[in-house]
């Protein structure tokens, strides 16, 4: 069995979770998934402004979250840290799993009150 974290984890935790829990920062995280990118072409990936994604690109790489590097007048982007990927095949196979579920418990109910 693990150790419970101690209360100073807690906070920078709390920090990256926040992170994740905004779909446009969500979309951008997708996009950064297949590689890296300029910001124009996660513009183009995610279907938001310019300006609301390089906000949203700021706050991720201040988090630590996407890792920025500058190419004459471009800014690149990638993933920057594995935990990233790794929470969101967790999050996405439980919701997918979830909804397997619900359809079998759905088909099954209606199956047994098919032709009443």
């Amino acid at each position: 069995m693990k150790k419970p974290l101690p209360d100073e984890f807690l906070e920078p935790i709390a920090d990256t979770f926040q992170m994740l829990a905004d779909p446009t920062r969500l979309a951008i995280l997708r996009s950064l998934m297949t590689g890296e990118k300029n910001v124009g072409r996660v513009v183009e990936e995610t279907g938001r402004s310019q300006a609301n994604v390089s906000k949203h690109l700021k706050m991720l790489n201040s988090a630590g979250l996407v890792a920025r590097r500058k190419e004459g007048l471009q800014v690149f982007y990638r993933l920057d840290d594995p935990l990233v990927e790794k929470l969101c095949d967790i999050v996405c196979d439980t919701l997918v799993d979830s909804a397997r579920r619900k359809v079998n418990k759905h088909m099954a109910f209606l199956g047994k009150h098919n032709g009443d």
